[in-house]
């Protein structure tokens, strides 16, 4: 799953990287090492410019409010509980089927924060009555520094206690969709702990590779099969994980400090 990301690249970055025709400097966000659901999140997307004569899609840099709602919710209650989507069936799930057809974007972050929990505390876990142990966080991300591609989609809801020129009439939101954890080695493993993503946890968000980018973003494919090719998995070997603070499983904590390795787990019998 993906409950958690770091995103510090700056919006010129951004735009340099993915090749951005249009960003506004007013939906500029601050830097965020902790970026929580229901968070404000920078998102590349293409789609025609409002009221523009020129009806092309064009590419942009968009904030867009991270947890999806349906266009058709009488209400934005669910939107934490819509943060993922799992790949396996974006395609025919009533609340991504459509975005998944026509409004996929690129969620860039640095990487992604997942908690494991060793066997000792899964155990305590499973017993009724015991305190909830504490789970270890790790950080992922692409072991040669590059972007952090997520694949997501996104979706307009219309606030209908609201008057269609109001500034919060509309709601713009996104999902992160989520594929099976790697299995195989990672590029960077820890001395101690999960050589894999998936000893980590059995998801993991879908990292869009370079290649992918412009088929992912192009509305105007709209194919089922060739839509659904490009949620494969990339290639293996291409992520490092490593522990880090316990801090960022508080969201009131934010810093870069939160990114910085631990020389080994907080936790003495992770594994």
């Amino acid at each position: 799953m993906c409950g958690r990301f770091a995103a510090s690249r700056k919006p010129e970055d951004l735009n340099r990287l993915f090749r951005v025709e249009k960003w506004e400097t007013t939906e500029t966000l601050e830097q965020d090492w902790n970026v929580a659901p229901t968070k404000e999140v920078y998102a590349v997307l293409e789609r025609p410019v409002k009221d523009a004569d020129d009806r092309r899609p064009v590419r942009q840099l968009r904030t867009l409010k991270w947890g999806l709602v349906p266009s058709w919710s009488k209400t934005p209650e669910g939107a934490a509980r819509m943060i993922n989507a799992r790949s396996e069936t974006v395609h025919e799930k009533p609340s991504f089927r459509n975005a998944f057809a026509q409004r996929r974007c690129i969620l860039p972050a640095d990487g992604y924060y997942e908690w494991v929990t060793g066997a000792e505390e899964r155990q305590l876990e499973e017993k009724k009555g015991k305190k909830r142990a504490r789970k270890q966080p790790y950080f992922v991300t692409p072991a040669d520094g590059s972007v952090f591609a997520m694949a997501g989609l996104y979706e307009f809801w219309r606030d209908p206690t609201l008057p269609g020129d109001h500034e919060n009439a509309w709601w713009v939101t996104c999902s992160v969709i989520t594929t099976e954890a790697e299995t195989t080695p990672l590029a960077v493993a820890p001395a101690e702990g999960p050589s894999a993503l998936a000893d980590i946890h059995p998801r993991m968000p879908l990292m869009l590779t370079p290649d992918r980018w412009d088929a992912w973003l192009d509305p105007t494919h709209t194919g089922l099969d060739e839509l659904r090719a490009l949620l494969e998995p990339p290639p293996g070997g291409l992520m490092r994980a490593y522990p880090v603070a316990t801090a960022v499983s508080n969201v009131r904590n934010n810093g870069p400090e939160l990114l910085e390795e631990l020389a080994a787990p907080e936790e003495a019998t992770l594994f």
